[in-house]
């Protein structure tokens, strides 16, 4: 009974992991899982072909630091991606980390590397199966050797900021698992210094924890040394920023702006600071502070609102202010001074994603990538000073992207507004219901779906299906407005949003409801899986992966309560009203035919606890009168699945062949009912 509402829940007992019924559960679900997938018809030709484009040759753009460059590089013949370090632009190349010799078994991944300001020393964190729970060392970049010493637990949200000496750096700390309630975690984060070569258990806290499960937070050290500023994220909603000057060991914490329903992302160079915010303004726009006089109403906007297009970054590279704008969801790059002033727009190849500049804001050598759903990732170096752009790398894939093309439709929403849907295809290929359709989303935690090169979509488009993204409300594609407009209460409109998208294919004569697939993970999850019960006879398959799917008890697993500010909680009379009418956990009912669904878990999921996909399949294999519910559990994996190529190529095989199996089969097998 909640808030006088009686909420069943039969299968609670799938919440346990580590019971030994759930356990044996676990194991003859997923067993049973692969050798249905295994026997799946054209399922090996889909790996094979997955195969062929996904292991390929790919490099990231360098980070500068001292004399050296750093970077990420992809072997076609390696499963994992390993970092680089070159002396000099034109020097000789050196592998720094190579994750694919850590474990045989390739259960541990790399979180994140951060060199510091002299190219000497690189702070790295390994995760421990594939999970967020990490441990941070400390590589000397000359001799390779890690610090037996420099070894940091708890460093699950944790980057390093390196101080400009390189003798330390700042970093988020927290209690390991086991010391506080898991959902409670969060709350007990603290700041650290860590000097090199001294015990961690030692570090200096230089903030104390908040105790609000429901925050983030992390400090950035400037460059130059002088500014420390530290970030409050009250979820994806609002922050609250502080500073100290960094050269005075005793200065006190002055705050920039607290409590205030806004997003600020600051930026600091020679002792001005450049805020980006939403502060008045959806679309954002950029304000010059002095830290001299950090009151309100002695910040100067220098960059305003566009009412036309959303400013998506603005990021401090040679001097310069680097804008990267989204116009309908497409990408323009401008390179501003530094009082605001347009210098020029990056010319781009054609319609399609740019990433901002990666450079040091006291350099001019500056890289950017561009991509589309049929252009592969391209890096371009470019001077920010002079302009001027040169090809540093292209991928190269073994398709012939060009024989495909792109279009944006636009669906109406049930309260009319309109939602952009990027639809890829065959070129000369007509509308037919009889196509094969995968549709796609995501809708929360202002994150902006772009038009991106996915290789793996091929082999689906090879076999004359057609591809599509949504792009929803809850995203940030359009500003504050529209991320406000997909959250709490509102969380509704995406599913409606994702809903208006899919029938937009269907009365646009490209696919029909049985030829209809939806694939969606996390909170794409949560999407796919709503939209599943509240329209089964909408689709022909579901892909749900590493979900939440039962919204009222979701806060109380994993990193739950870390997006209350997103979804809202149950122990909220108001938002539970909400969250209860649409939770999928809660909707499913007896006798209905849903879509043939295929539910992908992972065994390590620490961020979305893997109970709401046991639970949910469990619901489904009992009530569903329709197509077969499997769980297929990965292992050695975390919420973003394992890092290896061989893992990713086995899960979307598995996808495919499902979803052309159930769209193929008139009378698909039923899954055996959970005990």
């Amino acid at each position: 009974m909640l808030h006088g509402v009686t909420v069943t829940d039969p299968y609670r007992w799938l919440e346990d992991a580590k019971s030994p019924e759930v356990t044996s559960w676990m194991g003859a679900q997923d067993a049973l899982a692969r050798a249905r997938l295994n026997a799946m018809p054209g399922r090996d030709a889909i790996a094979d072909r997955l195969r062929q484009l996904l292991y390929y040759d790919a490099l990231e753009a360098p980070i500068h630091r001292g004399t050296r460059y750093f970077y990420t590089r992809r072997l076609a013949s390696k499963e994992k991606a390993i970092v680089y370090l070159r002396e000099g632009r034109d020097g000789t190349e050196r592998v720094l980390l190579d994750p694919n010799t850590w474990t045989k078994d390739g259960s541990e991944g790399l979180g994140g590397w951060w060199p510091s300001w002299d190219g000497k020393r690189v702070a790295f964190k390994i995760r421990h199966n594939n999970s967020d729970e990490t441990t941070t060392y400390v590589l000397d970049a000359d001799t390779l050797e890690r610090s037996k010493v420099d070894v940091i637990d708890g460093t699950k949200y944790a980057g390093a900021s390196w101080t400009p000496a390189g003798d330390g750096f700042y970093y988020t700390w927290i209690p390991p698992p086991g010391s506080v309630p898991v959902a409670d975690r969060p709350g007990e984060q603290v700041i650290k210094f860590h000097r090199l070569g001294e015990d961690p258990v030692k570090d200096r806290v230089v903030v104390e924890k908040i105790g609000d499960p429901t925050t983030f937070q992390n400090v950035e050290l400037s460059i130059d040394g002088h500014w420390l500023v530290r970030t409050v994220s009250h979820g994806w909603r609002s922050t609250d920023v502080s500073f100290r000057d960094a050269r005075s060991a005793g200065s006190p914490w002055t705050t920039l702006v607290s409590g205030q329903d806004s997003i600020y992302d600051l930026d600091v160079f020679r002792d001005r600071f450049y805020v980006n915010t939403n502060e008045g303004a959806p679309n954002r726009r950029v304000f010059a502070v002095d830290p001299a006089h950090p009151d309100r109403g002695s910040w100067r906007e220098i960059i305003p609102e566009r009412k036309d297009a959303t400013l998506e970054s603005a990021s401090l590279v040679g001097g310069k202010l680097a804008v990267v704008y989204l116009k309908d969801v497409l990408s323009r790059v401008e390179i501003r001074d530094l009082d605001g002033k347009l210098a020029r727009e990056l010319p781009l190849p054609e319609l399609g994603s740019a990433s901002g500049l990666v450079g040091r804001p006291d350099e001019d050598e500056a890289y950017f990538s561009f991509e589309s759903f049929t252009v592969p990732d391209t890096i371009y170096r470019t001077s920010v000073a002079q302009g001027g752009m040169e090809v540093f790398f292209r991928l190269q894939v073994p398709v012939d992207s060009s024989r495909y093309a792109t279009e944006q439709l636009f669906a109406t929403s049930k309260d009319g507004t309109k939602v952009p849907v990027f639809l890829v295809r065959a070129k000369g290929q007509k509308p037919d219901k009889n196509t094969p359709a995968l549709l796609t989303g995501y809708g929360g935690f202002l994150i902006s779906e772009r038009p991106r090169f996915r290789p793996a979509i091929f082999p689906w488009l090879e076999r004359g299906g057609v591809f599509a993204l949504a792009v929803l409300r809850g995203g940030g594609e359009y500003g504050e407005e529209w991320h406000r407009a997909g959250m709490l209460t509102r969380k509704q409109n995406v599913f409606d949003d994702f809903i208006a998208a899919s029938e937009k294919l269907v009365a646009d004569g490209w696919t029909s409801s049985p030829k209809l697939a939806i694939l969606g993970g996390s909170n794409g999850g949560l999407l796919v899986s709503a939209a599943e019960v509240q329209r089964p006879d909408l689709y022909g398959a579901i892909l749900c992966g590493v979900p939440l799917i039962d919204m009222v008890r979701y806060h109380l697993f994993g990193s739950g309560k870390t997006w209350i500010s997103e979804y809202g909680s149950a122990d909220d009379a108001e938002q539970f009203k909400a969250i209860l009418a649409y939770s999928p956990m809660q909707h499913v009912k007896q006798g209905v035919r849903y879509p043939a669904t295929l539910l992908l878990s992972a065994d390590a999921d620490d961020r979305v606890d893997p109970m709401h996909a046991r639970k949910f399949a469990a619901e489904l294999q009992e009530a569903s009168t329709g197509g077969p519910v499997l769980l297929r559990i990965e292992r050695h994996s975390g919420h973003g699945g394992s890092d290896q190529i061989k893992a990713t190529i086995d899960r979307t095989a598995d996808e495919y062949a499902f979803a052309l199996s159930a769209m193929g089969a008139s009378e698909p097998a039923r899954t055996a009912k959970a005990r």
